[in-house]
């Protein structure tokens, strides 16, 4: 017996319609991956503070970056059109860029 595409009783018909979790990577400067499972309508800031907690830092010292765009807290995986398995980078925010500051006598005159 078979049956025509769309019918309903294909092997697509099977999978779930959107899955309401999503499975997300946030991946740290020092290539360390912590992995979360999320609802697609939690805002971010949820992940970004988890991630924080875990790796013992402020939440406002690090820049949580998605296809080279920083997330805002406010955002959630379905604004954003994640997919399940998707990487976040996590980057230290850089601070100081003052310049460089010589502390060796012989080369006072070439800093």
């Amino acid at each position: 017996m078979s049956t025509a595409p769309g019918t309903g009783a294909g092997p697509e018909d099977e999978k779930k319609p959107m899955e309401q979790h999503i499975n997300l990577k946030v991946k740290g400067q020092d290539g360390n991956e912590v992995f979360f499972r999320i609802k697609r309508s939690t805002q971010l800031r949820k992940l970004m503070g988890a991630y924080c907690d875990r790796q013992s830092v402020e939440l406002n010292s690090i820049a949580f970056l998605f296809d080279g765009r920083r997330l805002r807290g406010e955002q959630t995986p379905d604004e954003l059109e994640m997919e399940d398995g998707d990487e976040i980078d996590a980057m230290l925010h850089q601070t100081g860029g003052y310049g460089s500051v010589c502390q060796v006598p012989e080369c006072k005159d070439a800093c």
